[in-house]
C-alpha cells in the first residue's frame, strides 16, 4: 500500500470509497423552496513561485483535508508545474476533482497518474469510483478488478467492488465480494460506512437486502452484535426476506443468541421512507 495514498472506496462508495460529494443546491426553510449555492471560492493565498513541489504537494494535502478543494487544486497545480511527471500528486488532484463533483478532470487526472505509473492501483480504482458515481457498474467493477490484480491485499478494492455487483443487483457476488474484503481488514465496512453505500441504492428494497446481506456476513465471521445492528436495520427497512435468518446457515450461532429471540419477535415497524 502507498503510504502517501489518502483515497480508497469502501460502499461501502465510497472513500470504497463510495465518497460524500458536494451538492450544488440549498434546502431552505421551506420545503418547497430550493436554492442554488454559490460557486465554490478560493479561500487561501495563491501558491508561492519559491516554494518545493514536495512543500506545495504538503499544503494541497491539508487544504485538501480541510475541504477547500478548489485552493487545493491550485497548489497540486503548481507542484506539478515543477514536477510534470508525478503519478502521486496527479492522483490526489484526481481526487479533489472528483469530490467537486468534476468527473471528466478527475478521470483525466486518474489517467495521467497511470501513464507515469502503469502499476498505480490506486489511480485504477479511482477510475472506478468515477463510474461507480455515474451508475455505470459494469465499467466500475472492471477497474476494481484492475486494482485487485495491482494490489490483491486491499480490503477497500473489494470493498468498492461489493457495492458496485450491489448497484447491478448481483447479491451473491457483492457477498463474495465483502467477504473478501473483511478477510483482509475485518473493521472495512464499519469504515466505509453503510450511510455510504447505503445513500446509493435507488430503493428502500434494495437497502434493506444490503443491510440483510451485511447481517449475514457478521454472522458467519462471529460478531454477533454487528450482526445485530444490521439485522435490526434489515428489519427496519422492511427487507421482505427476512425469514431467511431462520434458515441461512450464517445465522445458526445467532439464532442461539437471546438477544436474536427478542429482536424477531419484537419485529422493529420498518421506518417510512
Amino acid at each position: 500500500m502507498r503510504p502517501q495514498s489518502l483515497f480508497c472506496l469502501q460502499v461501502f462508495c465510497v472513500l470504497a470509497l463510495v465518497i460524500p460529494l458536494t451538492s450544488t443546491v440549498q434546502t431552505q426553510s421551506s420545503p418547497e423552496l430550493v436554492q442554488i449555492s454559490p460557486p465554490t471560492m478560493r479561500r487561501t493565498a495563491p501558491p508561492s513561485a519559491t516554494a518545493t513541489a514536495e512543500e506545495l504537494e504538503n499544503r494541497g494535502d491539508e487544504l485538501r483535508i480541510e475541504k477547500d478543494y478548489l485552493d487545493a487544486l491550485d497548489y497540486y497545480r503548481a507542484a506539478l508545474a515543477k514536477n510534470r511527471n508525478n503519478a502521486r500528486v496527479y492522483n490526489k488532484a484526481g481526487i479533489a476533482e472528483l469530490l467537486m463533483q468534476r468527473f471528466n478532470e478527475a478521470g483525466k487526472d486518474f489517467e495521467r497518474a497511470i501513464h507515469y505509473d502503469h502499476g498505480y492501483a490506486d489511480a485504477v480504482n479511482n477510475l472506478g469510483v468515477i463510474d461507480y458515481e455515474r451508475k455505470k457498474y459494469g465499467k466500475a467493477i472492471k477497474q476494481y478488478s484492475k486494482a485487485i490484480q495491482l494490489q490483491p491485499d486491499s480490503a477497500s478494492f473489494y470493498s468498492n467492488q461489493g457495492a458496485a455487483y450491489f448497484g447491478k443487483k448481483e447479491f451473491e457476488k457483492a457477498s463474495e465480494a465483502y467477504t473478501k474484503a473483511m478477510q483482509l481488514d475485518p473493521n472495512i465496512l464499519e469504515r466505509s460506512s453503510h450511510n455510504g453505500i447505503s445513500a446509493q441504492l435507488p430503493s428502500p428494497e434494495d437497502r434493506a437486502r444490503y443491510d440483510y446481506i451485511i447481517a449475514r456476513l457478521w454472522a458467519k465471521q462471529g460478531d454477533r452484535d454487528r450482526s445485530l445492528q444490521y439485522l435490526r436495520r434489515a428489519l427496519e427497512e422492511g427487507y421482505k426476506g427476512i425469514n431467511d435468518v431462520y434458515k441461512d446457515p450464517e445465522f445458526a450461532g445467532l439464532r442461539t443468541d437471546s438477544r436474536f429471540t427478542q429482536l424477531m419477535a419484537a419485529r422493529p415497524p420498518a421506518i417510512p421512507e
